[in-house]
């Protein structure tokens, strides 16, 4: 069995196998696309918008079918990385085998887009020989040897063993972002995770101190360059990071989310004099910024926004409305979507604004001139709080358009997708940890029939299947930071590891609750909490529809007339 073959086998061995499964997935990928594009195209041989809508489910699961292919590539490359140095270890065959045990068996009998609907090989093509290309051995013999109750059950032993270190498995991490990772995880420890509950319960505003010290320690210009006032480091430097704060909690965590978007729109389309003003104090933290994008019945298509800005003298003036913005009423300055030509009714008419307003107070949350804004209660993803807000002739200066050039907006936001969609898979995977940190406490100090409930299978079972999702939803976030850092586009990448970490966090927390039982749905229990922390995943930075959408219409070659 697989189990102790995993164990026992040589390295090279399971990786050739483990590779063999990858390409046999990719292999399918590649048969089922030309006949997925046919279903969607026109008769001018391009992708049909209105086609591509009826078949939403065919196209989407073909998105769901690519990344899980790509999600083995990089854990076949990681496993790779790992035995060359000889770290390929007893933990990382078990997750591996596991993962694509399971993985494996839902490519060939129907993979999860949710909880309701279900992907399937017969959706996606009627040929026998391409369906066939999923009976490869190498991909039966995993599903039949790598998810065995033996395996799961010593993942489970091992999970007890390291409670307390950072992670289960070697994540394959250079020394310096081992460091990092280590300094966040015990910083989260000691300042965040015993608080955080009663922060959530009490829906209030993560305190300034941690904010400072926060700023402090460089969280928030982490991948600022230094002459700015940052540190210069990777975007792997920050999943890491990233990771360990949501672990403690997603508010904390989340809150660079806001200084990274901000930082790398100023960066890569500002002006150098704005660059020089307003980056050094985001990478501080003396200036918290807001992302000010969405707004009322538009949700992801952001061409059809409504809120103006017109010249008002040597400024801008703005009026129009936003919802769903995070941090607003604490925040020093917006990055302001607004739409400067009048003519337009795509993205082509709108523009990026640096809109610097005043810091609310309590009692005050929006004192400035022309701009209003009213809480919106969130059941998680607190400690921040969400807002709608109104603007009724605000005014910007002048100088304040991003990049002095109007039109450039939704170009300017665009360049920051990898980045926030990147973040976000390591804020789930964060939210994932957690999930698994309280669940196997609760399952080695909950007794039922006198013993730990983590002696039952059902417990372990689901203990192992969070650490082996963990596993290989970390590598592919890794990857899509390794090919961001190294100047290559990786919308894709990113695209799927944020689309499956989201799922990933999902299930997580609702095994976890699930191993509570009855006190899981006690509010007391900060895995309630989780589990409504980790429900916005799928939907925020681009909901799952979206995303999965999105990665297809990229893989199908693109582009909608």
């Amino acid at each position: 069995m697989m189990a102790s073959a995993v164990i026992e086998t040589k390295p090279d061995d399971l990786i050739g196998l483990l590779g063999d499964v990858a390409r046999a997935a990719r292999a399918f990928v590649e048969a089922v696309k030309p006949g997925v594009r046919a279903h969607i195209a026109g008769a001018d041989g391009r992708i049909d918008r209105k086609a591509a809508d009826l078949e939403q489910h065919r196209v989407h699961g073909f998105g769901w079918y690519a990344s899980y292919a790509e999600l083995m590539a990089e854990v076949v490359d990681w496993a790779e990385r790992l035995a060359a140095d000889d770290r390929f270890g007893e933990v990382e065959r078990l997750l591996a085998g596991l993962l694509f045990a399971e993985y494996g068996a839902q490519l060939r009998g129907g993979l999860p887009m949710n909880q309701g609907e279900v992907i399937r090989p017969a959706d996606l093509t009627d040929d026998p020989a391409t369906i066939a290309l999923l009976d490869a051995p190498a991909l039966l013999r995993v599903i039949r040897d790598g998810g065995t109750q033996t395996a799961k059950t010593r993942i489970a032993e091992l999970l007890v063993v390291a409670r307390g270190q950072a992670v289960l498995e070697d994540a394959g991490l250079d020394e310096t972002s081992v460091m990092i990772r280590d300094q966040f995880h015990a910083y989260a420890a000691e300042k965040v995770t015993p608080f955080a509950h009663e922060w959530h319960l009490k829906d209030e505003l993560i305190p300034l101190d941690l904010v400072r010290e926060l700023g402090e320690m460089g969280v928030f210009g982490m991948t600022l360059p230094e002459q700015y006032g940052g540190l210069g480091m990777g975007k792997t430097a920050m999943c890491v990071v990233s990771e360990e704060l949501s672990r403690g909690w997603i508010g904390v965590g989340s809150l660079a989310t806001r200084s990274e978007i901000a930082g790398e729109l100023i960066l890569g389309g500002g002006t150098e004099a704005q660059k020089r003003a307003w980056l050094p104090g985001i990478a501080s933290a003396a200036i918290l910024p807001t992302a000010v994008f969405t707004e009322p019945n538009t949700g992801s298509d952001l061409g059809a926004l409504g809120t103006r800005a017109v010249r008002d003298g040597a400024d801008w003036s703005i009026t129009g409305s936003k919802t769903w913005i995070t941090h607003a009423a604490r925040a020093d300055v917006m990055m302001l979507l607004a739409r400067t030509d009048p003519a337009t009714k795509d993205h082509r008419g709108l523009s990026m604004f640096i809109a610097p307003k005043p810091r609310g107070t309590d009692g005050a949350d929006f004192p400035a001139e022309g701009m209003s804004g009213g809480e919106i209660g969130v059941i998680g993803y607190r400690g921040m709080r969400e807002y709608e807000l109104g603007f009724d002739g605000f005014a910007v200066p002048g100088d304040n358009l991003l990049g002095g050039e109007t039109g450039q907006g939704f170009r300017q936001l665009m360049s920051t997708f990898e980045s926030a969609r990147i973040q976000t898979a390591a804020r789930a995977i964060g939210v994932g940890q957690a999930a698994l940190d309280v669940g196997l406490a609760y399952a080695v100090d909950r007794k039922q029939f006198g013993r730990a409930i983590i002696a039952f299978p059902r417990i372990a079972n689901k203990l192992a299947m969070m650490a082996a999702e963990l596993m290989g939803v970390r590598q592919l976030t890794y990857h899509a930071a390794r090919q961001k850092d190294e100047g290559r586009r990786c919308d894709l990448e990113a695209g799927m590891a944020k689309l499956i970490a989201a799922r990933v966090a999902w299930a997580a927390a609702d095994n976890a609750l699930q191993i509570h039982g009855g006190n899981g749905f006690a509010m007391e229990y900060p895995v309630s909490r989780l589990l409504a922390d980790a429900r916005i995943l799928n939907i925020f930075e681009g909901a799952g529809e979206i995303q999965a959408q999105v990665i297809a219409r990229r893989l199908l070659d693109g582009g909608v007339n």
